[in-house]
């Protein structure tokens, strides 16, 4: 695990014995599951270190990520980068959401072998989620590093986030393009991009956006299940 260590050294904490422990045995049990459901695309196990935990943990530097007490992970696919925060992050409650069943009962069964106690596992779709009203604004932080344009991301994303707290979509290095075409439809859903975080090594080149609920996102938003994707908000 030299490239998580190097990872969470650079952002100035370390890991214990037992987050180590976690970490192997999560890799090894997604790593053994996705011979029979499809959890992720990498099966090299350093290239999964590092595409997976290292660039997961990277918002666990921001005070913003450290002073939170509830996140969401929207979209988690295998469990990123929900799974690698919680670990991170043991004092803080996780909900971990996506739209595939299956995967949901395998994180929800891994984490429990493992020992990660943090956790709720959620099947559902976002758009029906961010209407009920035990979700809805309930959340401190909102992370995802799902495959969708940041317009569709935030209709997704910012109902969960209470007022105060923020979005942090997981971008890649060119999100200029992104943030601009994206621009209203945050004003719309109630956010405002306070500041972005970079981050560029040999083998990531990561950008983390860091977008503050500053209103009440409207009641109509988000929009029926598939329309998000869609028609995006322009």
């Amino acid at each position: 695990m030299k490239h998580l260590k190097e990872a969470v050294a650079s952002l100035g904490m370390e890991l214990s014995e037992e987050q180590l422990r976690q970490f192997e045995a999560y890799r090894a049990g997604v790593l053994e599951w996705n011979e029979k459901v499809n959890l992720t695309a990498i099966t090299d196990p350093e290239e999964f270190e590092m595409k997976h935990f290292a660039d997961s943990v990277m918002s666990a530097g921001s005070d913003i990520m450290k002073n939170a007490k509830k996140i969401i992970d929207v979209g988690t696919g295998g469990g990123f980068p929900g799974i690698p925060l919680a670990i991170l992050f043991p004092d803080k409650q996780f909900t971990l959401m996506d739209s595939l069943g299956k995967r949901i009962k395998i994180i929800e069964q891994l984490a429990k072998e493992i020992g990660i106690k943090n956790v709720e596992l959620v099947h559902a779709r976002a758009e029906d989620l961010a209407k009920k009203k035990e979700y809805r604004e309930q959340y401190d932080v909102c992370v995802s590093r799902a495959v969708a344009n940041l317009a569709t991301l935030s209709e997704y994303c910012i109902p969960f986030v209470k007022i105060g707290g923020y979005f942090a979509p997981y971008k890649t290095a060119a999100a200029e393009e992104e943030i601009l075409e994206g621009k209203k439809a945050l004003f719309i859903l109630g956010g405002h991009l306070e500041s972005v975080s970079e981050f560029s090594s040999a083998e990531l080149d990561h950008t983390i956006l860091w977008i503050k609920k500053v209103k009440m996102t409207p009641v109509k938003y988000p929009r029926k299940a598939g329309t998000p994707s869609k028609e995006p908000l322009k």
